[in-house]
């Protein structure tokens, strides 16, 4: 098999033995990881000119026939999406049965409206519907407890030490680490052969918003944090991966009827988002999700309880 993309990928101008093996290593094993590359990834990967690099992905593009396609082709290629369910069966159907894989799910509220909580239940579902899949657990403000993820496990029936053995966790300490962690995923997928399903960043703007301080910032940070995105919603895109993020808000001072709640990221995060959910406390110990932006679903909210379990429905 290897043998035959080597062979594949060397039709491409400028391509010789020696670069294909550049390519491979690179993890560019496949026409279309070429193809939806930039020229600069190409440069670095396999030490060719920018117009060579340009030349390759165009080629790769055409070989692929990247052009439109048919609504119904379309739909037949969404039929291998697949998606994670919660506890909460009102969860799920608020996000139309789960989570969905290509897209980016992102979910904003206050501290303690089970933001996390949501992480941790999502990682030890996806092994109840995909044994063996792995979670890439991105980690920006010291919340992953696998603590909490042993407790979800055995409360779900499943073996939290084989659980753990599937969930990669990895600390960014800034910005620039958390970028080069969300790159890092690929090279998991494509070098190291692992069944990555689940990546989950918690939380995604909380860097980007204690190191660029002041309007005269905003500019290069929502550049940086769109370049982010990009990255989490090829991953989600190319390789059938299910993103969940977690948000950050604050209190907008012009607001003055209604919730002056507003997520950190601005458009840069609420366009690229897939899915938008709104997290908040409700009554008692219960938690609301209200759905505020989605291609396909209506906006609609439930109610949730955080328990052993993870999340459940709220009786």
């Amino acid at each position: 098999m290897a043998k035959e993309v080597k062979l594949e990928i060397e039709k491409l101008p400028g391509v010789g033995a020696a670069t294909a093996e550049k390519l491979l290593t690179a993890g560019y094993d496949t026409l279309l990881s070429i193809a939806v590359a930039s020229p600069g990834e190409i440069v670095e990967a396999a030490g060719v000119s920018e117009t060579a690099a340009r030349k390759m992905i165009i080629a790769a593009r055409d070989m692929l026939d990247m052009g439109f396609e048919s609504g119904l082709d379309y739909l037949k290629k969404r039929q291998n999406i697949f998606k994670i369910k919660t506890p909460s069966e009102n969860f799920n159907q608020l996000l139309g049965g789960g989570l969905e894989a290509g897209a980016i799910t992102e979910a904003f509220g206050p501290y303690g409206s089970g933001k996390t909580q949501i992480g941790h239940t999502l990682a030890v579902m996806l092994q109840k519907h995909q044994e063996g899949a792995i979670v890439v657990y991105i980690d920006t403000e010291n919340t992953f407890r696998p603590e909490r993820i042993r407790q979800i496990a055995e409360a779900n029936g499943l073996d939290p030490e084989k659980v753990l053995e599937h969930i990669k966790v990895a600390k960014a300490y800034n910005s620039d680490h958390q970028m080069l962690l969300a790159e890092k995923v690929e090279d998991l997928i494509t070098k190291e052969k692992l069944p990555v399903k689940l990546l989950i960043v918690d939380s995604l703007t909380a860097h980007f918003r204690a190191e660029f301080v002041g309007r005269g910032t905003l500019a290069e940070r929502q550049q940086k944090l769109n370049k982010h995105m990009h990255t989490l919603l090829k991953i989600a895109d190319v390789h059938n991966v299910v993103v969940y993020v977690t948000n950050q808000v604050m209190a907008k001072p012009d607001v003055f009827f209604g919730d002056p709640t507003e997520a950190i990221g601005g458009n840069i995060v609420a366009h690229n988002s897939t899915f938008r959910i709104y997290l908040r406390k409700g009554r008692k110990d219960t938690r609301v999700a209200k759905l505020v932006d989605s291609p396909s679903l209506p906006d609609n909210e439930t109610v949730f309880r955080i328990t052993e379990k993870g999340i459940e429905d709220a009786i």
